[in-house]
């Protein structure tokens, strides 16, 4: 048990500095890019879930928060609100990234869910027909998301590195644990040949928080599940949105249909990507 402590402290170590960078960039992109994308999503409704499912793309971390809001005030339809949720990376990008994982793999899981959140965006939106109204600015997202934006990128930065950092300490504490009682070859083979997984994968996706993608993440880069199951969690990973879609819309059948449609997509998607063999 001393050797998997040491053994998640030293991996976490080599990671730090890599993410630390990685949120660096990203919190300048997303203090650059973050008023205009709201006024891009509120002026282009007619194909929302093309520029819902682009935009959501970026690991901004107010971005699902802000649709969110725009939907809950019916700004933006659901269907455009699902593309954002689906084709939000969260943490993914940095952790696979700082995990040594290829940029063009990454960037093809990214394309993945960026195909999926505009085709089922405009099936929503097909079917399921909601006013929108266009109530001008929606502020203080960051702050409803606890980013920690208005710090400054640097002392954002750093939030979301100790953070990350703490998340991952944890999971690969119990993933090098659980490996270390039951063996690296077994889990592999259960993960990987049980059709149950994606199941699971897109229920730890529904967690509210970065937690769900950085566990998705963390496991799909120690190689113990398929890439279906890394899109199942990845899909239904909204982060902090959902949370903010029950305190802000009142609908409660409407937020329940929302958690429902992306349970089913997770998991109807990720069987059908291993189904078909897709590969990076």
């Amino acid at each position: 048990m001393i050797d998997v402590i040491k053994d998640s402290l030293f991996d976490l170590l080599k990671l730090i500095p890599f993410l630390f960078i990685a949120f660096l960039i990203l919190e300048y992109i997303e203090h650059k890019m973050s008023k205009k994308n709201e006024e891009i999503l509120i002026n282009n409704k007619k194909i929302g879930p093309v520029v819902g499912g682009i935009l959501g793309a970026f690991p901004q971390c107010g971005f699902s928060a802000m649709a969110t809001k725009l939907f809950s005030s019916r700004v933006i339809t659901m269907g455009t609100l699902v593309a954002v949720y689906l084709s939000t990376s969260d943490e993914m990008l940095p952790i696979l990234i700082s995990s040594g994982t290829s940029v063009f793999i990454v960037l093809k899981i990214i394309a993945i869910k960026i195909v999926i959140g505009i085709i089922i965006g405009f099936v929503i939106d097909f079917f399921y027909k909601n006013k929108t109204n266009h109530y001008g600015s929606i502020h203080n997202m960051c702050e409803e998301g606890h980013c920690h934006c208005e710090k400054g990128i640097f002392k954002s930065s750093f939030h979301h590195t100790i953070s990350i950092a703490v998340y991952l300490l944890i999971t690969m504490l119990v993933l090098n644990t659980i490996i270390y009682f039951i063996g690296e070859d077994s889990i592999k083979k259960l993960l990987l040949n049980n059709h149950g997984t994606y199941f699971i994968s897109s229920l730890i996706g529904l967690i509210p928080n970065c937690a769900s993608s950085i566990v998705m993440s963390e496991i799909y880069t120690s190689g113990m599940i398929s890439l279906g199951s890394l899109i199942s969690g990845l899909l239904t990973g909204a982060g902090v949105g959902l949370l903010i879609l029950f305190k802000t819309n009142r609908n409660i059948k409407e937020n329940l249909l929302i958690i429902i449609l992306l349970y089913f997509i997770g998991v109807v998607c990720g069987y059908l990507i291993d189904f078909i063999g897709v590969s990076l």
